[in-house]
């Protein structure tokens, strides 16, 4: 399956980097958080992706121009540094299409303008570009095969440290509780869709505002529910857990630390 990924946002929340670096390239340890992205999906099998590209789109397509095989893989160096032998590779059986989708484009317009790039697919995968997690891939497709829906999202509990309130209308509490601990669950950012769901985005909507309604309403919509590690890189204190957690060697997204691939 074909992969979208969204990688034309401006980062606000991540100002110490986002005036020079595009968001999905906020690094991770030493690979940006896109590539912790993509490598997920490609562990699964996935490996043909489409980069929906808008804020520093130049930025993305110099680092993939300019990619470094080494940084990540074992290799033997000789010959006075003129031949390098890698033992394993990272992108040499990925695809990557690049696609302008303008700068200030909501995720339901740069999806209709990819959308060429996906005729013939059955169904497709997509993606924030800055979430990650444990999410067990082929359950979820499993999931989504078996009850053919037009669209389908993970949705996780929030990490945050928020309370949910509960109040009656003469400002009485009646509970409170961390948001974790509540039934309440959000978009994940991991997502399924059949071609059919560029029937129901009109110009210029956001993808789950307006579209994601229109699908409610036929019960065209359905949600995976996951309980296991899920994070967002949308703040600086985000990049610094991820970051904790890389260095730790206790990541769990990277489940291509795993043995051997998994099928698709």
């Amino acid at each position: 399956m074909k992969v979208v990924l969204f990688c034309g946002g401006l980062g606000m929340r991540l100002r110490e980097y986002s005036e020079s670096v595009p968001k999905p390239m906020v690094p991770v340890g030493y690979r940006p958080i896109l590539w912790h992205v993509m490598k997920y999906y490609a562990y699964y099998g996935h490996k043909d992706f489409i980069l929906c590209l808008g804020h520093r789109a130049d930025y993305i397509k110099e680092y993939f121009l300019n990619y470094n095989e080494c940084l990540s893989n074992d290799f033997t160096l000789s010959r006075g540094a003129q031949q390098i032998d890698l033992k394993s590779r990272d992108i040499d059986d990925w695809t990557i299409t690049f696609v302008d989708t303008g700068m200030n484009a909501t995720i339901g317009q740069r999806l209709k303008v990819v959308q060429p790039y996906l005729n013939g697919e059955e169904a497709f995968l997509a993606n924030y570009a800055d979430n990650v997690s444990d999410l067990p891939l082929q359950t979820v497709i499993e999931f989504f095969r078996k009850r053919k829906p037009t669209a389908m999202f993970v949705s996780v509990r929030p990490t945050h440290s928020f309370h949910v309130v509960e109040a009656r209308d003469d400002g009485v509490v009646t509970e409170i509780a961390d948001v974790g601990r509540s039934n309440t669950r959000i978009n994940g950012g991991f997502f399924v869709f059949t071609p059919g769901v560029f029937d129901y985005i009109r110009a210029g909507e956001e993808l789950v505002v307006e579209p994601f309604h229109r699908l409610i309403a036929e019960s065209r919509l359905l949600t995976y529910c996951h309980d296991g590690f899920w994070a967002c890189l949308d703040t600086f204190k985000d990049k610094q857990r991820l970051d904790d957690l890389h260095a730790r060697g206790e990541a769990p997204w990277e489940v291509w630390q795993c043995d051997g691939p998994r099928s698709r």
